[in-house]
C-alpha cells in the first residue's frame, strides 16, 4: 500500500499532544505552499493564507475551532477575468478515525450540522490540509465579474432572455 501524497500546506498535529496544547496555534502558509494550492484550486491568485485555532478533545472526537483568513482570485466564470475575494470566516472541524463507526448525534453536545468531519489516519491530524479545505469551500462557487454582463454583451453574446426557446418566437413578431 502506498502513502498518500503530503498536502501542499502540511501542518500535521500529533494525537498524543492534543492534551497538553493550550491556547491558540496560528499558521500561515508561505509563497511555495499558496502556489501550490492556487495550482490545486484551480485560483488565479493566492496572495494570503492564514488561521488561528483552539484544538481539543471532547466526548472521544477531536473538535478545532478558529478562524480563517485568505486573499485570492478566481477566474470569472463569464469572462475568465480576475475576481478577488477576500475570506475572513469562522470554522469548526471535528475529525473523526476514519474506520470509526460515526453515528450523528451520538453524545455530542454539538449538532453534526454545526461542523464539517474529516477523517483522519495514523496518529495524527492535519490542520493546514483542513484549513485549505475550509478556505476551498468558503470560496465563492461561480465568481462573476461586475462588468461581466457589459462584457459579453459587447462581444455579442445573447442574454437569456433573449436566447430561449421562445426568443425566434418573438423576434417574428411584427414581421407579419
Amino acid at each position: 500500500m502506498s502513502a498518500l501524497p503530503t498536502p501542499e500546506f502540511s501542518r500535521p498535529v500529533r494525537l498524543d499532544q492534543i492534551g497538553h496544547i493550550s491556547g491558540s496555534t496560528s499558521i500561515v502558509a508561505d509563497a511555495a505552499e499558496r502556489e501550490a494550492l492556487m495550482r490545486r484550486f484551480g485560483l488565479l491568485a493566492l496572495d494570503a493564507l492564514e488561521a488561528d485555532y483552539r484544538i481539543s478533545e471532547e466526548n472521544g472526537s477531536i473538535f478545532a475551532r478558529g478562524r480563517v483568513r485568505a486573499s485570492l482570485a478566481q477566474a470569472c466564470v463569464a469572462t475568465g477575468q480576475p475576481v478577488a475575494e477576500t475570506i475572513d470566516t469562522d470554522f469548526l472541524l471535528r475529525f473523526v478515525p476514519d474506520d470509526a463507526d460515526v453515528v450523528e448525534g451520538a453524545e455530542m453536545e454539538l449538532d453534526a450540522e454545526d461542523c464539517d468531519t474529516i477523517g483522519y489516519t495514523g496518529n495524527s491530524i492535519d490542520m493546514g490540509e483542513a484549513v485549505a479545505e475550509t478556505v476551498a469551500l468558503a470560496m465563492a462557487p461561480y465568481p462573476r465579474a461586475p462588468d461581466a454582463d457589459a462584457i459579453l454583451r459587447e462581444a455579442g453574446v445573447l442574454q437569456e432572455d433573449q436566447a430561449g426557446p421562445f426568443a425566434a418566437l418573438l423576434a417574428l413578431k411584427g414581421k407579419e
